[in-house]
């Protein structure tokens, strides 16, 4: 478990956490290992290698940093990464080109009015911006209703027949009250398409639900049974969806240079993002979070595996709810200080404009 940061603030001078803070820039920048020698250079204050070796030691007692290998130089650890992160790191603004450029990409998409479409491209937008993996892990979106009609089975089922505004169609199977006659199925369908039609399934239960009385006056008992049934099992089998998942860039996280073990572990992540493992807990994550999170390493049990770094954000609906987060997947020496407004800033925008669609 990974110490407070406090704790590491209370055991470092304003010398040592210097050091720390130029060695860990320095290995996000280049990826390599940093010496003392090196080091010794980069102070404004003039100290021998020897003293930097000393202060190095010190924060290797300490677990921030080890030497990788047989290197003679130093690296932050999974636990110095995220004291640097917490304590030391330095966020700036979206410079104005990438924003510009954000808005630009997300525009094609969020015109045509497809949410996949606008996700994809925001996926495909931070792998660019990254030369990582752009991921958006949305919840199942629940759709706004152009049309719904039920088709009776057999004396025990129907299927309900969902069409969305833009054009998408679900089939969903539901019991039927006993006794429940042909006309009455009719019936339901006709009342039902009065309150859905532009609503999501959601909203139109919460319509209904304050209709209850003006409801028992136009329906008999029998229909009023499959709407309430009804419209109640369409919503609970909606919110048992799995998560969508797109992965873009994943090739910037595959090289020729890896090692077996390490190819073996990021192809494990990109299954079991594939399966949705951990998913939903992921999703239910952002809407407690506020802003942007950070995982290094083995922190999210999704990753832990890959050894990488996530940044993620959330993303809200017109309703102001999250609906999913967007980011990017990388190792471990990712430029936090560029990344994390570009998902920042992404999140936004992707906000915006499906609060535009509605």
């Amino acid at each position: 478990m990974n110490r407070p940061a406090e704790d590491f603030l209370s055991a470092l001078n304003s010398r040592s956490q210097d050091i720390f803070r130029r060695l860990v820039e320095r290995y996000l920048d280049t990826g390599m290992p940093v010496g003392s020698r090196d080091l010794s250079r980069m102070l404004q204050v003039e100290l021998s290698p020897a003293s930097v070796r000393n202060v190095m030691a010190d924060l290797e007692d300490l677990g921030l940093i080890a030497a990788p290998h047989t290197s003679a130089g130093r690296a932050p650890t999974q636990q110095g990464l995220r004291f640097f992160v917490d304590s030391m790191l330095e966020v700036g603004a979206v410079d104005e080109s990438e924003r510009s450029q954000i808005a630009r990409q997300m525009e094609g998409p969020a015109s045509r009015g497809q949410v996949e479409d606008l996700l994809t491209e925001a996926s495909a937008l931070l792998s660019g911006l990254s030369h990582g993996a752009g991921v958006v892990i949305a919840s199942k979106a629940d759709m706004v209703l152009r049309h719904i009609d039920f088709v009776r089975l057999d004396a025990s089922r129907a299927m309900a027949v969902l069409v969305g505004e833009d054009g998408q169609v679900e089939n969903r199977i539901m019991e039927l009250p006993p006794g429940f006659t042909a006309s009455a199925l009719q019936q339901a369908s006709n009342y039902l398409a009065n309150y859905v039609v532009g609503r999501t399934l959601t909203e139109a239960r919460k319509v209904l639900g304050e209709r209850r009385a003006e409801q028992r006056a136009e329906l008999d008992e029998l229909t009023q049974k499959l709407v309430d049934a009804g419209i109640a099992t369409l919503v609970e089998q909606k919110g048992n969806v799995a998560p969508t998942v797109i992965v873009r860039g994943r090739a910037n996280l595959i090289n020729d240079t890896m090692a077996s073990d390490e190819l073996a572990r990021m192809r494990q992540l990109f299954d079991e993002l594939e399966s949705k493992d951990g998913l939903l807990e992921l999703l239910g994550d952002a809407e407690r979070a506020q802003g942007v999170r950070i995982f290094i390493g083995s922190e999210n049990k999704l990753f832990s595996l890959s050894g990488s770094s996530v940044i993620l954000s959330p993303y809200k609906d017109a309703n102001d709810k999250v609906v999913g987060v967007l980011g990017v997947i990388g190792p471990t020496r990712l430029n936090y200080a560029r990344i994390v407004p570009v998902v920042d800033y992404t999140a936004h925008v992707i906000s915006a404009m499906m609060s535009r669609k509605r």
